[in-house]
């Protein structure tokens, strides 16, 4: 799973620990399988993009995305690549995420429940 590139893990260690507020809200709540057992990492390098979260066994990964990403056409490229790597990507603004985080969890166990287990 992981690469000899260590760049992308070297960034990857930055990004956890300068989390936002909403990433440490969303991190607190998804990880040690708090959503039905489904295992999330954090700031994980795939096909040469670091993505937020991801569950692996699901191909599912879930951004968190703040005001610089809106209309992003560099985000739309990135999640093309990856869906054409089967990954499906979940995108939720930092204000969602930190004024609702319920209806957030509840998306992300909606998706995970709906995705097929990765062979």
């Amino acid at each position: 799973m992981r690469g000899n590139n260590e760049k992308p893990i070297r960034l990857a260690r930055r990004l956890r620990a300068d989390q936002t507020d909403a990433e440490t809200l969303l991190w607190n709540r998804i990880r040690n399988r708090r959503i039905d057992g489904h295992k999330f990492v954090r700031q994980e390098p795939i096909i040469g993009y670091i993505c937020d979260f991801v569950c692996r066994e699901k191909r599912l990964i879930v951004e968190v995305d703040g005001g610089q990403h809106n209309e992003s056409a560099t985000d739309a490229v990135r999640d093309k690549r990856l869906a054409e790597k089967e990954y499906k990507v979940l995108r939720f603004w930092n204000n969602d995420i930190l004024g609702n985080i319920e209806g957030v969890l509840t998306a992300i166990q909606t998706e995970l429940a709906e995705a097929a287990d990765v062979p």
